[in-house]
């Protein structure tokens, strides 16, 4: 095997070997997290929807590309072979993924630094919506009852949406 068949071979295990860890972190993810009295679609939906969304369109982009790949090689005069093909695929896909691994790893680690007030990942942000609900819920009468009463305190509030329902015993947004 030549030099540059070694590392097509070490950037496809690379990328399968990535894309096994994700999937195997969402297994993972869903038997930890998993309430037996919701079906895995109402607790995962968002996760599961992703994945799916990206499998789909990986699989348009490879039949997008083998149209391409089997036309610029007719006009080469040259047959189009798997082997060439999953090369060309392999650095399509590894230069797609190289880019949007940079972007969220730049934009995580500039989160985790940085603030910008008012933003979503910024902890002013969590600390003025939660007055305001605190403010809101007050005029409203549905202040929980377990809520501090004194000026600053905070209590613990649901982790997700899933819980609050729990607490409550029915739904707490309507649809």
């Amino acid at each position: 095997m030549s030099g540059g068949a070694w590392a097509m071979a070490v950037a496809v295990v690379l990328g399968l070997g990535s894309l096994v860890f994700v999937i195997a972190s969402m297994v993972r993810s869903i038997q930890a997290e998993r309430s037996r009295r919701r079906p895995i679609w109402r607790e995962f939906s968002l996760g599961l929807s992703l994945m799916v969304l990206f499998f789909a369109t990986w699989v348009a982009h490879g039949i997008v590309e083998w149209q391409t790949f089997t036309d610029e090689q007719l006009a080469l005069g040259q047959e189009a072979t798997a082997g060439d093909f999953m090369a060309t695929f392999a650095q399509s896909t590894l230069e797609n993924w190289q880019s949007e691994f940079l972007q969220l790893f730049a934009f995580v680690s500039l989160a985790a630094l940085y603030i910008h007030k008012g933003s979503a990942e910024s902890k002013d942000s969590d600390d003025r919506m939660e007055a305001s609900l605190r403010r809101i819920e007050s005029r409203l009468g549905t202040l929980p009852t377990d809520a501090p009463r004194e000026p600053g305190a905070t209590w613990q509030l649901p982790d997700s949406q899933l819980d609050a329902e729990d607490r409550e015993g029915r739904r707490a947004v309507p649809n």
